[in-house]
């Protein structure tokens, strides 16, 4: 029998047509879906319902994007992904996953734990506890980065000099992530994107900029890199403290030399690290999400 996929987005794109030839090319029906649009249905029996797949559904779901929205729509999106594997179809990432690293202060709090090195970071919910904060550390010489606790592309980053530069409450839900600035060698800006599927780096790129932000999506520049060392290492071990099945890896190295896991992205694009790696990744992703669903599909056999 024919293995379906489907891949949940509302916005395929790019990303999406990488993945829908990659499964396509394997003999798999991959179909697009999308969260927003699903239902739950309790009547007797629990079941989702997945656009697209009303008449069943796949054997894996394969989440390329989590819609937007207030709480309880995000919950109710999460929910979705759940559901569905309490169903048995296999989902990748999970919404557990997903959860553990789509908020910026569970995740440090995770890495941290682990003893995995990360910037010193302060989370709170009151302006004069994060002004103190910063006088503290800018008394101290260092600088300090506020984040969104949900963001993602560098979207809101604001480089934070002293108590004037905290952005207001609203533009940050009230909630200020303060992580302490890694200061760098020299007059660009570069972290390190570490794409690692199934527990292994499998690629890795150098980003650039003349300003403090790398990101591609703020203007970045990606240059081939080689995932081996203490960044395979500090990559792959921080993928298995939030138990991920791909996950991209942001991590930075300071003046000294020393490694700083920055971010863990459960969702992460690859396109701009697809330009400069010779790792198809597109198909070592759906590679392993097969071998995964087959995988399970056995040891429901042996039952």
């Amino acid at each position: 029998m024919t293995l379906q996929v489907a891949v949940v987005t509302d916005d395929p794109g790019w990303h999406g047509k990488r993945l829908h030839e990659a499964f396509m090319a394997r003999g798999v029906t991959c179909l697009f879906s999308s969260l927003t649009h699903a239902r739950i249905e309790m009547d007797r029996q629990i079941q989702v319902v997945l656009p697209g797949f009303e008449s069943g559904l796949p054997d894996a779901v394969f989440v390329r994007g989590i819609p937007g929205g207030t709480l309880q729509q995000v919950v109710f999106h999460l929910n979705v992904l759940h559901v569905l594997q309490v169903l048995g179809v296999r989902v990748y990432n999970d919404g557990r996953a997903i959860e553990r690293s789509v908020d910026k202060g569970l995740t440090t709090a995770r890495l941290s734990q682990k003893g995995i090195p990360t910037p010193a970071t302060w989370v709170c919910a009151e302006r004069p506890m994060a002004e103190a904060i910063t006088e503290r550390e800018t008394a101290c010489g260092h600088q300090l980065i506020c984040k969104p606790l949900f963001g993602s592309q560098g979207k809101g980053i604001v480089l934070v000099k002293n108590r004037a530069d905290l952005p207001d409450a609203d533009a940050i839900h009230h909630v200020w992530y303060l992580q302490r600035f890694i200061e760098q060698s020299d007059d660009l800006a570069c972290d390190w994107r570490v794409f690692v599927i199934s527990g292994v780096a499998v690629a890795a790129m150098r980003r650039s900029t003349s300003g403090w932000l790398a990101n591609v999506a703020q203007g970045g520049i990606c240059h081939a890199a080689v995932p081996e060392g203490e960044l395979k290492h500090l990559a792959e071990q921080a993928v298995a403290c939030v138990d991920m099945d791909y996950a991209g890896v942001d991590l930075m190295r300071d003046a000294l030399g020393n490694w700083w896991v920055i971010e863990i992205n459960s969702v992460p694009a690859w396109r701009g690290l697809q330009r400069v790696t010779s790792v198809n990744i597109a198909s070592v992703l759906a590679d392993d999400l097969l071998m995964k669903c087959r995988h399970s599909q056995a040891c429901e056999a042996l039952q």
